[in-house]
């Protein structure tokens, strides 16, 4: 039986770290369930190569609802992070230990969410001193499994790892 996975995303996300993971987690079973604050609304990557369709909103889904959230980078969630409903929805699976991927700039949603003290954690280069400063352990790699829970990756390049080791979870 498949998970049900919650995709928080809006536009300007990295086109590649939302579709590639996106089309694994299906082709492996599961739902992706794409969460924006408006359903029906279609939003588009920052490299113009994709767009997705939002199937729900923020306001219609509550984080018992899904197995696990997947946070894909870009300019993204930096935006989402700014309205509280979305740091909200992103704390509760990191307070009940539930599946987070999050790669490149994803892990800002729990930066704000204040979920990474003491975590290993990977992102994007720039957003390094961002994780150290909320108490993550920062590690240069292409893939950090923390505690068979939380999946990191740092750019479209760890793709592969990335997928690989979320798929892991998931099964």
């Amino acid at each position: 039986m498949g998970k049900k996975i919650a995709c928080l995303i809006t536009s300007h996300f990295e086109d590649s770290e939302y579709s590639d993971p996106a089309k694994a987690f299906e082709e492996a079973g599961h739902q992706v369930i794409t969460i924006e604050k408006e359903a029906g609304k279609t939003v588009k990557g920052k490299q113009g190569e994709v767009t997705v369709q939002i199937d729900k909103s923020i306001d219609d889904v509550e984080p018992n609802e899904f197995d696990a959230l997947f946070l894909p980078g870009g300019f993204s969630p930096d935006i989402l992070r700014a309205d509280d409903r979305f740091v909200t929805f992103a704390k509760s699976f990191m307070d009940e230990k539930k599946l987070v991927f999050a790669i490149c700039h994803g892990p800002q949603l729990l930066i704000s969410a204040k979920t990474l003290d003491g975590r290993h954690v990977t992102g994007y280069k720039s957003i390094k001193v961002d994780l150290e400063n909320a108490g993550a352990k920062y590690s240069d790699e292409e893939v950090v499994v923390c505690g068979n829970q939380l999946v990191t990756s740092r750019d479209p390049g760890d793709i592969p790892a990335f997928n690989r080791e979320s798929l892991k979870l998931l099964q």
